[in-house]
């Protein structure tokens, strides 16, 4: 059980990390400290290299993903940017801390893909809009934007536990849920 809290209590110090390091134009404040919540992360599963390929593929739909956003300008960020038109690195790193959580805290959701989807279709938005309230996004229509956000994380979500459910590197948690259930 203390594993799921350390991971819950860690996605909540990298999401503030980034979230307000972003808000106040340290943006890379966040990055490090979710690179070093990763690090520990793998350091304790049991499979680093299923655990390192799932963070990899989060990474990779979820630059994908709010970077069609930012060019299509729905969201713009206040900090941290390669490009005009791509998401910023701590966005990038929001979703490697998000792939942490999904074989730890999240073990729960994988198989209960109607749950997955609500959960993502409400909490994806929900941390977006956080994220505006405290000034690191701005939304150029928030209506859109946050419609938008609901259906990609009501995709996202259970799409990421099922690859968790597959690439499941902490298998050797007591009472976890692993590949193949």
């Amino acid at each position: 059980m203390s594993m799921l809290i350390i991971n819950f209590i860690l996605f909540q110090v990298g999401w503030f990390a980034c979230v307000l390091g972003a808000a106040y134009s340290l943006p890379w404040v966040g990055t490090v400290t979710v690179g070093l919540i990763v690090i520990f992360h793998i350091s304790l599963s049991g499979k680093a290299d299923r655990e390192l390929l799932l963070i990899l593929m989060a990474v990779l739909i979820g630059a994908s993903w709010d970077s069609l956003l930012v060019w299509l300008q729905l969201l713009s960020y206040t900090s941290g940017m390669w490009s005009q038109n791509l998401a910023p690195h701590w966005i990038i790193a929001l979703w490697a801390l998000f792939a942490t959580t999904l074989n730890v805290s999240l073990h729960w959701l994988k198989g209960r893909w109607l749950i997955a989807t609500i959960s993502g279709a409400i909490a994806g938005p929900l941390a977006y809009y956080a994220g505006h309230r405290l000034g690191a996004v701005i939304f150029s229509d928030a209506e859109v934007a946050l419609m938008l956000l609901a259906i990609g994380w009501a995709v996202f979500v259970p799409m990421l536990l099922w690859f968790a459910q597959r690439l499941d590197g902490y298998t050797h948690l007591p009472n976890h849920r692993g590949a193949g259930t």
